[in-house]
């Protein structure tokens, strides 16, 4: 039975626990890229406060393929540099830092959320398809070559990211972005060999995971994010995501991390609790590949059940580590498996002496400024 806080190895990697940070868009660049001491703040403050994995929001491997101006990229060496100084910081805590590369394809050049609206200036944007998402300007149908460039951007994405630090490095390809746009025949209107059928809709994203697999050493980790499912009759399925899954499986990914919806305003989606974790299970079953699952997992009790079930072999939070970034801290405590955690000594007081909690500090090394 697996345990919220027992640990998780893939290839060279060892988490401490089965707690992650999923990727979050900041949207706290300077139009450039850059990621900023916002986000070391910001993915510091969760590593420190348990989680084994941190992953970096959606890096973006080309300049357009950000969705706003304020994305964070990894399309240059500038880039590289600011990046490994967070992983840095967060390998110092104990936890291991992660990177999600990404292509927003026909959803970039946006605003921020809370502005709303096209970013300004904009840019002309790229899809399979000239199908626009609701509301959005149409996109350019990508040609042969541009498909192949963005798949070559994508291994130089990894390879920087190698040499930033990250050790566990996931392609994006749910939420309606560029590679779930390839796989749903909803965006995916194409007729030659990168459309069409499963083979060809799904072609893309396999052969960008093998791009990246080639270029990076066997001991770090490569994840695949999707979405199981589009919610919407005649979109992308479960059933096709499973298959998937066995695909990039062979071609040496090791985890799907697995989301869903996004790709079409009309989905039909019915939030509640853990809302995703069965089409994790079904991928994780169907494909026997280790998964992680997402979605309003919330209480400590919830996600140790989740594991101890085997629907999923981690589970990344998002939302709820934006408002409690020591959820670990907290699960620990109510899960009765404080004494695993290790809490900086700079911190200690706060979780023993105060609040007469066992934890073990003997094995937490002092933080100190990089």
């Amino acid at each position: 039975m697996s345990d919220l806080f027992s640990p998780f190895t893939l290839r060279g990697v060892t988490l401490k626990n089965r707690i992650g940070v999923s990727p979050m868009c900041m949207y706290s660049c300077r139009d450039d890229g850059v990621p900023t001491d916002w986000h070391m703040q910001h993915l510091v403050s969760r590593s420190v406060g348990g989680a084994g994995l941190v992953i970096t929001e959606a890096s973006a491997v080309v300049p357009e393929g950000r969705i706003t101006p304020a994305d964070v990229g990894i399309w240059n060496d500038a880039q590289m540099a600011a990046h490994a100084r967070i992983v840095a910081a967060v390998n110092a805590t104990g936890s291991v830092a992660g990177i999600q590369i990404a292509h927003a394809g026909r959803k970039a050049s946006r605003a921020a959320p809370w502005v709303h609206g096209p970013a300004v200036p904009s840019w002309t944007t790229m899809a399979p398809s000239a199908e626009a998402f609701e509301g959005f300007a149409v996109p350019q149908a990508m040609t042969e070559a541009d498909i192949t460039t963005t798949i070559t951007a994508f291994a130089e994405a990894a390879k920087r990211s190698v040499k930033a630090g990250y050790r566990f490095i996931e392609i994006h390809g749910a939420h309606g972005y560029l590679g779930h746009q390839f796989c749903s025949p909803i965006s995916n209107r194409r007729n030659d060999s990168w459309g069409g059928d499963f083979e060809g809709r799904t072609r893309f994203v396999r052969e960008m995971a093998a791009a990246v697999r080639a270029v990076i050493p066997n001991d770090i980790v490569l994840a695949l994010r999707i979405s199981h499912t589009d919610w919407v009759e005649g979109g992308w399925t479960t059933e096709e995501s499973i298959e998937l899954a066995r695909r990039v499986k062979a071609l040496g990914v090791d985890l799907i991390d697995v989301s869903s919806g996004g790709l079409d305003a009309g989905q039909k989606i019915v939030l509640g609790p853990g809302y995703q974790v069965p089409g994790a299970e079904a991928v994780k079953q169907g494909a026997d590949i280790p998964v992680a699952a997402v979605g309003l997992i919330t209480e400590p009790a919830q996600a140790q059940a989740i594991l101890a079930e085997g629907k999923a072999d981690l589970v990344l939070l998002a939302r709820v580590l934006l408002r409690e970034p020591y959820w670990p801290l907290r699960a620990a405590v109510e899960l009765g498996r404080a004494p695993v955690l290790a809490i900086p000594p700079q911190y200690e007081r706060g979780w023993n002496t105060l609040a007469k909690l066992e934890m073990d500090k003997a094995v937490a090394a002092p933080m100190h400024a990089l």
